[in-house]
């Protein structure tokens, strides 16, 4: 599918992630986990800033009761906009201390789903979590290199987990009482050899789509894990998608640059920025998170 894609922001993210939509403030949420930068990004009027976080931040989630619920690299903080500081609030229980967090997101039930990773990308010593109201439990697969996701529908019963260095999307079936055995979704290095499954999204007709890392491009997947389409990104490696605005309907898409060489930069010399382009689908409001 050919689509306008435009460069929202100039971030110059060395590894831009954790696209998310604040309904509440109308704003778009991101991360730059290697320069430790929790981005703002308001559209209407193209007002943004990047607040320096303590550690590596993999993502920032509004919360029911106000502040962000962030996940970093020694565990979870609040992030209090309005004074722009970071609190402590819970480690993750057993996590490495070479690990770190990386990707997460919500269901109806306002219950938080993310995953960790080995900072080195080297270990399969990353796992799937769930936090209920100040409880963190591990949830979902384990002993993966890097994990991305998860992602929830709209109904809540099904979340999907990316096994990014297996080229794997999986789904397991959810509900308010926890979560059942992950299953393969799509194999997406049969389809993209080259490039690797990064941040899924689900949108409002309940297809999947995900951002390809070294493969220019998200493509959307159809309940059953068919391939329905991809769109063209004027950068290489694609990290997250999100649908914001009014109508649910830009998406908006996070890129990196960690591992492009100056030539890489040459071809592609608008990576690293948050993108946006006009969705043939609307996604859908996001629960906020709740601590309690």
């Amino acid at each position: 599918m050919s689509l306008e894609v435009t460069r929202a922001l100039d971030a110059r993210s060395k590894l831009g992630e954790g696209v998310i939509w604040d309904a509440q403030r109308q704003l778009v949420w991101f991360v730059d986990i290697k320069r430790q930068l929790l981005w703002h990004f308001d559209p209407a009027t193209g007002s943004n800033s990047a607040t320096r976080a303590p550690e590596q931040i993999g993502w920032a989630i509004p919360t029911a009761e106000g502040p962000l619920l962030c996940g970093l690299k020694d565990g979870l903080h609040l992030f209090d906009p309005a004074t722009q500081t970071f609190e402590f609030l819970m480690t993750v229980p057993g996590e490495p201390p070479a690990n770190r967090l990386n990707d997460a997101c919500t269901d109806p039930w306002g219950r938080v789903w993310f995953g960790s990773m080995d900072d080195t990308e080297a270990a399969k010593s990353g796992r799937f979590y769930v936090f209920d109201r100040g409880s963190i439990q591990g949830a979902g697969p384990s002993a993966i290199t890097i994990t991305n996701g998860p992602a929830v529908n709209a109904q809540g019963d099904r979340i999907y987990f990316t096994d990014t260095t297996a080229q794997m999307i999986m789904v397991a079936d959810l509900s308010a009482n926890g979560v059942g055995t992950a299953r393969a979704f799509v194999d997406t290095g049969a389809l993209f050899p080259d490039a690797y499954p990064d941040g899924p999204v689900v949108d409002a007709e309940d297809h999947v789509w995900t951002g390809l890392y070294l493969g220019s491009q998200v493509a959307r997947f159809s309940p059953d894990g068919a391939l329905v389409e991809t769109i063209d990104m004027p950068a290489r490696d694609i990290t997250k998608m999100a649908f914001g605005g009014n109508d649910l309907k830009t998406a908006y898409v996070t890129t990196a640059t960690k591992n492009m060489t100056d030539q890489d930069m040459a071809g592609a010399p608008l990576a690293g920025g948050l993108f946006a382009f006009q969705a043939p689908v609307a996604g859908f409001a996001q629960s906020p998170a709740r601590l309690g």
